[in-house]
C-alpha cells in the first residue's frame, strides 16, 4: 500500500468518516472539488474484512487517516491492544495521518514512532461520550498529548448545554496551536462550524451514517464552513 499524499492546505481539515464498507465505497468517489480533504478509515469497525478494506481503500484518492479505537473510547468489536496494533501496523503504509487516543498512546509509541518516521501526521485524541470535563481536566489532556508527541491533540466531547460549548472555544482560543476540538449532542451541529472559525484544525462528518448526534454529512459541513470561514 501507497502512502497517499498530504492535504496541502493550513484550514481546518475536513474528515470524511468511514466505518462501513459502503461508507468506504462512497469514500471512492470523492474528490478535492467535494470540499473533504481525508478519509478516516475506522478499522475497529472493518477489522472482519481486511482484505476488503485493503482493496477498497486502493480506489480512495484522498489522503486517508487510520484509527482502531479503544473499546472504552467508542470503539467496536472489543478489539484487544494486540489485535489494534496489527491492525494500525498493517495500513500504515497507506495513511497520511493516524489516530491513537491518549491513553493508548505508551502502550502504541511503536506504531506512533514508525508513524513519525514515515511523516504521517499523529492525532494524539481523547473521547468523551456522556459530558465535557472542568476546563484544568481538557488543558492537562492537551499537555499530555503534547508531550506523547502528538502533532494535533484532538477533543471530542459530549455537550450538555452552552456552557460546555464556551468550555472547548475557550480551551481552543488558548490552545494556539496544534488542537482540535468537537462537540457530540443536541449542540454537536452548531460546535462543527463554530469551533473551526475559533482555530480547530479538525472537522469530522459522515459519508454512510452518523456515528454520534451531532455529526454533519462530510461533504455539508465542508461547504458549510466554506461560507462561515470567508
Amino acid at each position: 500500500m501507497k502512502q497517499k499524499q498530504k492535504p496541502t492546505h493550513s484550514a481546518c481539515t475536513v474528515v470524511a468518516t468511514a466505518h462501513t464498507l459502503r461508507g468506504l465505497r462512497l469514500a471512492a468517489s470523492l474528490r478535492l472539488r467535494s470540499g473533504v480533504d481525508v478519509v478516516e478509515v475506522r478499522l475497529d469497525h472493518l477489522a472482519t474484512q481486511e482484505s476488503t478494506v485493503a482493496r477498497e481503500l486502493t480506489k480512495i484518492a484522498l489522503p486517508l487517516l487510520i484509527t482502531a479505537r479503544h473499546p472504552s473510547e467508542g470503539g467496536t468489536n472489543r478489539l484487544s491492544l494486540p489485535r489494534r496494533r496489527a491492525l494500525l501496523q498493517r495500513f500504515l503504509p497507506a495513511a497520511s495521518m493516524i489516530d491513537v487516543e491518549i491513553r493508548s498512546a505508551r502502550s502504541l509509541q511503536g506504531v506512533l514512532r514508525e508513524a513519525g518516521q514515515r511523516g504521517i501526521t499523529r492525532i494524539l485524541s481523547f473521547h468523551d461520550f456522556d459530558r465535557t470535563p472542568a476546563r484544568h481536566h481538557l488543558a492537562a489532556k492537551i499537555r499530555d498529548g503534547r508531550k506523547l508527541g502528538a502533532d494535533i491533540v484532538k477533543l471530542a466531547t459530549k455537550l450538555r448545554g452552552p456552557a460546555d460549548l464556551a468550555n472547548l472555544l475557550s480551551i481552543q482560543a488558548e490552545s494556539k496551536e496544534g488542537v482540535a476540538t468537537m462537540g457530540m449532542g443536541p449542540l454537536g451541529k452548531v460546535s462543527r462550524l463554530v469551533l473551526p472559525s475559533a482555530g480547530s484544525l479538525l472537522v469530522y462528518g459522515y459519508l454512510d451514517r452518523p456515528q454520534v448526534e451531532g455529526q454533519w454529512p462530510a461533504e455539508e459541513v465542508a461547504l458549510r464552513l466554506r461560507e462561515v470561514m470567508v
